[in-house]
């Protein structure tokens, strides 16, 4: 674990302080890990078919800054997975880029919110524009 800590802190110290934070977590109800259980079967009897999914899934999810460069050129990036308490893996990206975020317009490329209809969904439109408030 020290090794790994050590080896994240000489990347960033070559390259600078990552850009983008990211964590993925598996979800025991993703389509193709329930599609694939035997009738009798839950999520839990089968961590081996989770976990390959979840791979699969990071995989996608890491190709797309760091191969098809979605926010940009990646130049460095360093991935830890872990095991949550009930055993769902969890992953923690970090990524540098080469073209940092300068600037409102730069961000807003990359960055989009909604607020949510209030005929629609009340409640959730009430805690999002209190937030805004604060």
């Amino acid at each position: 674990m020290r090794e790994r800590c050590a080896d994240a802190m000489s990347i960033f110290a070559k390259y600078d302080a990552p850009d983008l934070f990211i964590t993925f977590t598996a979800n025991p109800k993703w389509p193709e890990t329930t599609q694939n259980l035997r009738p009798s079967e839950h999520t839990t009897d089968r961590p081996d078919l989770l976990a390959r999914v979840f791979n699969l899934k990071l995989k996608s999810l890491m190709d797309d800054p760091t191969v098809h460069g979605a926010l940009g050129k990646s130049i460095a990036q360093m991935c830890t997975i872990e095991f949550q308490k009930r055993g769902l893996p969890h992953a923690h990206i970090l990524i540098v880029l080469r073209d940092k975020f300068s600037t409102f317009e730069h961000i807003d490329k990359f960055v989009r919110t909604e607020i949510l209809s209030s005929i629609e969904n009340l409640g959730q439109h009430e805690i999002v524009t209190k937030c805004l408030t604060l």
